[in-house]
């Protein structure tokens, strides 16, 4: 075998059908439905799209042609126009939906705010007069810097109403982030706050800012929502306290309508090392892609309160937190805080408390769930859930299992999403009343897209083989270049094999279409000849009974290519040893094969993640390789882990 070939090693045979009871009451209730849409969707393209589009959004003017592609620009339902804001607020209030919650919103102190579809309009309504009044217009930039607060998404709308393009920066990132971010888009607005509550203190934003904006020529107005109260400078002339400008905007603001392919938001991926890396999403193919995933996927009933716990910083909460599920129509909770404040129970607490019935998180919270122990899991009823989902990276079978075990008391479907920040919406993830699951498997594409693995020549690999996962055709959603740096789109996405969206990632199929991914390609090591997936090696040491979490990193070795380091955290009560470690390395021999045994195994209490839950693997490199840590780490949740990885010397 050629070492470019990635060596796929998980094996996992249990599959759950979709429940009878969930399949009678679903919004697409039978796997033969969604085979007959999906083979329309990539055989008839324009044919499907189109008449969802219709089907799904509301359009001022219908659109002549569906698509225009020239590889790799896509122009998407030409001369049509419409207005996203109108989308997810206006066109709710003719009926009963007027009165319906659209936001519940709780803040990490307890406070508890519920906004109704009419009191969100007239609140975005007052707030796109008070960005027209700034002589904000069409085409310009603003920064949203602001707290997990209903405000975001009323930030986010307003821009959306007058066709401001808006970046929203997660509000970890230090002023240097902002200072880049801002000044690659040239914004002329910050929107932003005095504070938010994270783990029981106040996260200073403001003061964030204010370092970034002195060198950030093109900012002329800063907006800050009063939330935690605390005193922050405020620059005469510049500075604009959110509740002043408010008091006097109108309730009145009529929606303009845009060309489909308007730009709605640019967003920069996190954890890009040189430029910021700004991708753009435009209007109506983004939008009817959130609209009809969050319709299929989260099955949406008027009833639901949904609740996904992403940032709003990132892809995650712009598609599933605001624009998907209010275009939908549906109850979207929204919490400021940490999931351990002030006890690990706080999610339970939050959905035995709002009812919440769909549940939407990443796969590195699971596991730290597992991590706190069964216990505050089991203070709870968790009866209203009736749906979960996984999102932000491959999620191990164990996770998988314990999820839907403890979550869902096996009751509930799990839908575990695969796509990215550049695709806009879900790209592979299974439809809950119509496609049986594999834990570990984010199973069959959603409609019009094609995935396929590939090898370095472009041949599609046979069942179970690895290679890289390439997207074949266009896609409503997908992002229509970066800001400013067209032929880095380019290189980036479409120079791996000219003419196919490369994805970054490793996977395989299974013998029965089932896609598994197996992580970046970065996260590939190429160890004695074999390229190993990083993500299978954490898994194997999940799936030991002592082990909560794990990462898997390379360090450079001369006679192997690459030594694999395993940063492990181990549960509640079990005491790291050295025999433990060499039960766990033959453990992942075991599970894998002796060429997957870990070099080193390091324990640790617990591991570098950003607030988003993503653990950086950069530093465990750096660490594994006994290198000084370099780069920003200002994204980090938790300080001490650092220090005490730093301390721990093997």
């Amino acid at each position: 075998m050629t070492d470019q070939t990635i060596t796929s090693v998980s094996r996992e045979s249990r599959v759950f059908k979709p429940s009878t009871q969930f399949k009678s009451q679903a919004n697409l209730g039978s796997f033969a439905s969604y085979q007959r849409l999906y083979r329309e969707s990539v055989n008839a393209p324009e044919r499907f799209w189109g008449r969802e589009a219709k089907k799904f959004l509301a359009w001022r003017k219908s659109f002549g042609s569906v698509l225009k592609w020239k590889a790799p620009h896509a122009k998407w339902f030409s001369g049509g126009r419409l207005n996203v804001a109108e989308n997810c607020l206006d066109r709710h209030l003719a009926g009963p939906r007027a009165n319906k919650a659209a936001i519940i919103f709780e803040g990490e102190p307890g406070d508890v705010r519920t906004i109704t579809y009419a009191q969100l309009h007239r609140e975005v309504c007052k707030f796109a007069n008070v960005l027209d009044s700034l002589g904000l217009k069409k085409g310009d930039r603003a920064a949203i810097y602001l707290p997990m607060v209903p405000e975001a998404a009323v930030a986010m709308l307003a821009c959306a109403r007058l066709g401001v393009i808006h970046t929203v920066i997660f509000g970890g990132f230090s002023s240097e982030a902002i200072k880049d971010r801002v000044n690659d888009c040239q914004a002329k607005l910050v929107i932003t706050a005095d504070g938010g509550f994270r783990r029981g203190k106040i996260v200073e934003l403001k003061p964030n800012v204010d370092r970034a904006l002195s060198a950030t020529p093109t900012v002329e107005h800063v907006i800050v929502l009063k939330r935690t109260g605390n005193e922050v400078a405020m620059a005469e002339g510049r500075d604009r306290w959110w509740h002043d400008v408010m008091a006097t905007a109108s309730t009145q603001h009529k929606a303009k309508a845009h060309e489909s392919e308007t730009p709605l938001f640019i967003l920069y991926t996190s954890g890009s090392t040189g430029k910021p890396k700004g991708v753009l999403h435009t209007t109506a193919g983004y939008l009817l892609g959130v609209t009809m995933s969050a319709h299929y996927v989260f099955d949406l009933k008027e009833s639901d309160v949904y609740w996904c716990t992403a940032d709003i910083g990132w892809v995650t909460g712009h598609s599933y937190v605001v624009y998907g599920p209010l275009s939908c129509g549906a109850t979207v909770l929204m919490y400021e805080g940490a999931p351990n404040q002030p006890e690990p129970d706080r999610f339970w607490q939050i959905i035995d408390r709002h009812g919440v019935t769909i549940f939407y998180t990443a796969p590195t919270a699971i596991r730290s769930f597992m991590r706190w122990g069964d216990d505050y899991v089991k203070r709870h009823s968790l009866r209203s859930l009736r749906l979960l989902g996984t999102v932000g990276e491959p999620i191990n079978p164990e996770a998988w299992m314990w999820y839907h075990e403890l979550i869902g008391k096996k009751r509930c479907p799990i839908v575990d999403t695969w796509w990215q920040t550049e695709t806009g919406c879900m790209m592979v993830t299974p439809i809950p009343g119509a496609v049986p699951t594999k834990p570990g498997s984010c199973t069959l594409p959603f409609f019009g897209v094609v995935p396929k693995v590939l090898d370095e020549q472009g041949t599609e690999v046979p069942p179970n083989a690895g290679g890289k996962l390439f997207l074949m055709q266009p896609w409503p959603s997908m992002l229509r270049t970066l800001w400013g740096d067209d032929a880095r789109y380019k290189q980036q996405y479409w120079s791996e094999l000219p003419g196919l969206y490369f994805c970054g990632d490793g996977a395989r199929k299974d013998k029965d279409g089932y896609l598994w991914v197996v992580g970046r390609i970065d996260d590939v090591l190429n160890v004695s000849g074999h390229r190993i997936g990083t993500a299978e090696v954490e898994s194997a040491l999940v799936s030991h009974p002592s082990v909560a979490e794990a990462a898997a990193v390379g360090r450079p070795d001369e006679i192997k290519g690459s030594a694999l380091v395993c940063f492990v955290t181990l549960k509640t009560g079990q005491a790291p040893t050295d025999e433990l470690k060499e039960a766990l390395r033959n453990h992942v021999g075991k599970e894998i094969g002796s060429l997957a045994k870990p070099d080193s195994i390091r324990f640790a209490a617990g591991l570098p993640k950003t607030r988003s839950g993503k653990i950086m693997r950069r530093i465990l490199k750096e660490l594994a390789g006994g290198g000084e840590i370099k780069g920003d780490t200002t994204t980090l949740e938790d300080f001490s882990v650092l220090a005490a990885l730093k301390s721990d010397d093997e």
